[in-house]
């Protein structure tokens, strides 16, 4: 790779600032409040065509994170409905900013559920919604019912979205930290994730403060957790896509992430 694209997961009254503190070309940010139902603001001044504007200038990419409270694949109608009208309304302020994605989680079911119902709920999930930009399905570290946890429930999800139209506008973020805590070793885990998805298109690229298997969502800064420093790199630099850390310690410990990861993987 001669040239690693990069950032951080930011705070997003300022991405085009947060990005040049960390020396990255990219930024991640969420658009309102992660863990709430209320729709997406964007908080830059002068709005969606100056953070636009001012994107394009800087030659910052954007990237935008669903809320943490989305659940698509639920078989809870109180959930379900909210949750795609929520995607969509995001999907829709991403592309107004000029966003090149937006990254949302697998989701899952309840524990008497079948999970054959989550998969075809993530179906009718996109042949519902207006994918102005590409919609990325995210990994995720625990549950037992999860959709995106193991590869074999990757696989099955990915077959009912690609049975969806608009399922080609679908793509894969590989978390690191999520793979290992949820079980699955990074040593190959590049090339099974192509093997059924076809693609990985963005990298969140996190150490893992907790063992393997764990099934506990918690970043740590890069060559600080449980993951092997060259498992890292080797993800990276094996899916040769665009990279987010979503680690601890502000613009700081980010920018010593990123810069840990461009001394390695360049």
């Amino acid at each position: 790779m001669s040239e690693l694209h990069i950032g951080g997961h930011v705070d997003q009254a300022d991405p085009i600032a947060e990005a040049l503190a960390r020396k990255a070309s990219l930024s991640q940010f969420f658009l309102g409040d992660p863990q709430g139902w209320k729709g997406p603001v964007v908080a830059y001044d002068g709005g969606a065509p100056a953070l636009r504007a001012a994107a394009d200038a800087a030659g910052v990419d954007l990237y935008v994170h669903a809320p943490y409270v989305l659940n698509v694949a639920t078989t809870n109608n109180r959930i379900r409905i909210p949750s795609r009208k929520l995607l969509q309304q995001t999907v829709t302020a991403a592309a107004e900013i000029g966003a090149k994605a937006v990254i949302v989680h697998g989701g899952h079911v309840a524990k008497t559920d079948d999970p054959a119902v989550g998969f075809d709920n993530w179906r009718k999930c996109i042949e519902r919604l207006d994918l102005a930009v590409p919609l990325l399905i995210e990994n995720t570290a625990g549950g037992d019912n999860a959709m995106a946890r193991r590869l074999e429930r990757i696989a099955r999800m990915w077959d009912a979205v690609g049975s969806a139209p608009g399922g080609d506008a679908v793509g894969f973020c590989l978390d690191t930290c999520h793979a290992h805590a949820g079980g699955e070793e990074l040593a190959d885990i590049v090339d099974k994730v192509k093997a059924v998805t076809g693609r990985i298109d963005l990298v969140h690229a996190n150490d893992s403060r907790d063992t393997f298997g764990s099934g506990a969502d918690r970043h740590a800064n890069l060559g600080n957790g449980s993951i092997a420093a060259d498992d890292l790199v080797d993800v990276v630099r094996a899916a040769g896509a665009p990279v987010v850390c979503e680690t601890p310690g502000g613009a700081d410990g980010q920018r010593a992430d990123i810069a840990w990861l461009r001394d390695r993987a360049t």
